[in-house]
């Protein structure tokens, strides 16, 4: 007999009144109750949880197994009971506090079945007020690993696992840790995992918030917990990843994360001679994933608290941590110090010769933010036309140096253009409670397409289009387009412009999904015949020998000497033009062709503007015949047989013997 899909776990200790909605969730999954089965471990409950199990049971048979046990003190133990008796393809571990969407399990097992993966994240969300992680939900991920993403700053438990791997490495949670324990079962798969998912665009995990903060994480403080569990993450990560820029990855996760809170949250509240332990022992744990490269993937606060706790500088980290809890509830952002085209924050201790802090340590040249907004962003003949405002977040905008950039994304091939710097006056008053000023922020640009090349033309390709902003010798590169004014709209404009080098197709448009703006030359992406459809073609009412041709024409602008014209051509070589009639104030378009003035033969016809062309239309099957007579003899035109896909006209004179035997028949 076939086992199930995927075995749900759950831990439960005095669960009530949460368990009820946590299994229903479970067995109202999309995917079915035949696909499951629900382990549900009773740690000693001492609340009505036993009593709801038993009738949960009779609710919804065959789906629970429910197994009691005395107290144990934390989740890893009856989760490991669960595990040891799992028979699904897949396990799923599920606190008793949180719950499922409806086609969580469905969705998430079709992810990792498709791209063969052995762990699938479902995207989280905090109910309550409890917060949930983001960062490696920003998107749908169908295979990535632990190094290439952001998966690793995500390590609880409530995930999907491929039950396999977790045997085949003999994974269980340590019973010996209060906290932790997630972050050593967690850890190890993901390192372990042939492949990982990540499902980003639907709420799987809806993650629960206690009403009286029973949640495991609040019920545990103090750094000893902390001190116990992460040595043995470090001796994890030694042991399973090789030094080198994966190791490092990993490393940064706990060196930011675990430590900051470690600080943050628990030593601060400890007796001085508490401190001293816990600062020793913590600069202890972190040596081994210490290096100086690795300092490059930190912010400076992460650069900088580490310093302190390295040296253990016990006053030196608790007045940081003082700081950065005043600067969480700050509307002002900390200023910096521009020497040398490099910033630094002036964050404390900041060239305190008594703490001897390095300036490595407050160096933020990299983190630097870019604020820009497009006012102006018009195509004008060969010319683009920028305006707006653009600088480096507090650094004010004294000896300006912001330059266009214009970059080939294929060839990567680069041309810089100066702008001109234009006044600002009160720009930056809305934001740090006004404590820096932008006056001098502005940017004017005038892109010649004809000269923008070294005083030559660009040549065909994608243009993406940056600005490198400088002051007071720091310059960051930016894309622009993302803001920018509400009458820019963003949609791609196309049209032909007259240029040095012929007509040329020329296109402003803005990038998804992140808006910026890129000049397509040369139809790389936005192809000129895209902009032409036709309507019904049909004879003039008022002009029954008259072929009626309308269409719609999207272009933005043509050159006015290069008209837009059909042109017939006939099987022996002749072409005939007829004019295109524009709508002065619409995209339409009509064209009229006379077919009496054509010569008898078999004609196609395509409308032209310069070197393109687009086929006309094929025409109705069930099209009359047009009938005149020239010359005192009938003539017709009418479309060619077969031609189901292609303009197709025939002219000829009428064959009067045919017509009267036809007629006869």
């Amino acid at each position: 007999m076939t086992g199930p899909t995927v075995s749900v776990i759950i831990a439960a200790y005095n669960a009530m009144p949460y368990l009820t909605r946590c299994i229903t969730s479970v067995a109202e999954q999309s995917m079915g109750q035949e696909t499951l089965e629900v382990i549900v471990v009773n740690d000693g409950s001492t609340d009505g949880t036993p009593q709801e199990l038993e009738r949960l049971t009779g609710v919804h048979p065959g789906l629970l197994r429910v197994i009691h046990q005395e107290n144990s003190g934390g989740p890893s133990a009856p989760r490991n009971v669960g595990l040891d008796q799992a028979r699904g393809q897949f396990v799923f571990f599920l606190d008793a506090d949180d719950f499922l969407g409806p086609e969580a399990l469905e969705r998430m097992v079709a992810l990792a079945e498709e791209n063969g993966t052995d762990v699938v994240l479902g995207k989280m969300v905090g109910v309550g007020g409890r917060g949930a992680p983001t960062s490696m939900f920003r998107r749908n991920q169908p295979r990535t690993d632990v190094y290439s993403s952001r998966v690793y700053w995500t390590l609880n438990p409530m995930k999907l696992f491929r039950r396999e791997l977790l045997e085949r490495h003999r994974l269980r949670f340590p019973t010996d840790l209060k906290i932790g324990e997630d972050q050593l079962f967690v850890g190890p798969a993901y390192i372990h995992a042939s492949g990982i998912s990540v499902l980003a665009d639907y709420d799987c995990l809806f993650w629960v918030e206690r009403d009286d903060n029973g949640n495991i994480t609040k019920r545990t403080s103090g750094s000893e917990p902390r001190l116990r569990f992460l040595p043995r993450v470090v001796d994890m990560i030694l042991e399973n990843v090789p030094p080198g820029p994966g190791r490092d990855h990993l490393a940064h996760r706990h060196l930011t994360v675990e430590v900051q809170q470690l600080l943050g949250g628990h030593l601060v509240w400890e007796p001085r001679e508490t401190q001293v332990k816990t600062l020793r022992r913590l600069a202890e744990i972190i040596e081994p994933l210490w290096h100086d490269g690795l300092a490059d993937r930190l912010s400076a606060m992460a650069r900088l608290r580490l310093h302190l706790v390295r040296h253990q500088m016990l006053d030196e980290v608790l007045e940081l941590t003082a700081f950065e809890k005043r600067l969480a509830k700050s509307a002002s952002a900390t200023p910096l110090v521009v020497e040398q085209g490099r910033a630094y924050a002036q964050y404390p201790f900041f060239r305190d010769p008594a703490a001897a802090v390095p300036d490595a340590c407050y160096d933020v040249t990299a983190q630097v933010g870019v604020r820009h907004h497009v006012a102006r962003a018009e195509l004008r003949g060969t010319e683009l036309r920028l305006a707006g405002h653009a600088y480096l977040h507090r650094v004010a905008t004294d000896d300006v140096t912001t330059e266009l950039v214009l970059r080939e994304r294929g060839s990567g091939t680069e041309y810089r253009l100066p702008v001109t710097h234009t006044a600002t006056p009160g720009l930056g008053a809305d934001e740090d409670a006004g404590r820096y000023a932008y006056e001098k922020a502005g940017f004017e640009v005038v892109v010649d397409m004809d000269t923008a090349a070294g005083g030559a033309p660009l040549d065909d390709g994608l243009w993406d289009v940056s600005l490198a902003v400088g002051a007071q010798g720091l310059t960051r590169e930016v894309r622009i387009g993302s803001r920018r004014a509400e009458q820019l709209s963003g949609e791609p404009d196309t049209r032909i412009v007259e240029s040095a080098r012929g007509d040329r197709a020329v296109t402003l448009y803005t990038t998804k999904p992140h808006g910026n703006y890129t000049l397509d030359l040369g139809e790389k992406k936005h192809r000129v015949r895209s902009h032409f459809t036709f309507g019904a073609v049909r004879w003039n009412a008022g002009s029954p020998t008259e072929l009626l041709v309308s269409g719609r024409c999207t272009l933005s602008a043509s050159p006015t000497a290069t008209p837009l014209v059909a042109a017939l051509t006939g099987d022996g070589g002749a072409t005939a033009l007829f004019p295109v009639t524009r709508s002065p104030h619409a995209d339409l378009f009509s064209v009229h062709v006379p077919v009496r003035d054509l010569a008898p033969g078999l004609w196609s016809g395509e409308l032209r503007l310069g070197t393109w062309s687009v086929p006309l239309p094929a025409l109705p099957k069930d099209l009359e015949p047009a009938k005149w007579r020239r010359r005192g003899l009938p003539w017709y035109a009418k479309p060619t047989p077969g031609a189901d896909k292609r303009f197709a006209l025939t002219v000829a004179k009428t064959q009067l013997m045919k017509a009267v035997v036809g007629k006869l028949r």
